[in-house]
């Protein structure tokens, strides 16, 4: 049997696996029928590109792996929005939904600010984040 077209048909296959999902499953597969190819042209027997093929793709996925997955799933940095999220502060400026008006003050930070629900929350009052809507705190009256 002619090995070098099993192992091209293996090659075009896994890059066309990977060319549809674009989620680098099968690109240390290539790696490895490329290698086991080469191997063919060079006389190497059926054991030798056999375990070229897995050496060569599990030695792909070990390297290339972790650096892709840093590449396409970095890490997402916490913004100041989350980290007010639950926590409690003083309204600065009267918050009027209506009048769309209202600041509060977070851990030493003054916010754009809007009532959960509609009621007006006057100046002095302690309140807490419910939630971020863009760049606004919503924020609720904090029960004493």
């Amino acid at each position: 049997m002619n090995y070098q077209i099993l192992w091209l048909v293996l090659l075009i296959a896994f890059a066309g696996i990977e060319g549809i999902t674009a989620g680098l499953v099968s690109i240390w597969f290539c790696a490895g029928s490329l290698v086991a190819l080469i191997a063919t042209w060079l006389g190497a027997s059926l054991p030798v590109q056999i375990g070229l093929f897995a050496v060569v793709s599990v030695a792909a996925m070990a390297l290339i792996r972790p650096m892709a997955r840093k590449w396409l799933h970095p890490k997402m940095e916490k913004t100041n929005a989350d980290r007010i999220l639950g926590q409690e502060g003083v309204v600065v400026e009267s918050i009027d939904n209506l009048s769309a008006s209202g600041q509060v003050k977070i851990d030493g930070a003054v916010w754009t600010a809007r009532s959960a629900g509609d009621e007006i929350i006057p100046a002095g009052t302690r309140i807490q984040v419910e939630r971020i809507e863009g760049v606004k705190a919503i924020v609720i009256r904090k029960e004493t």
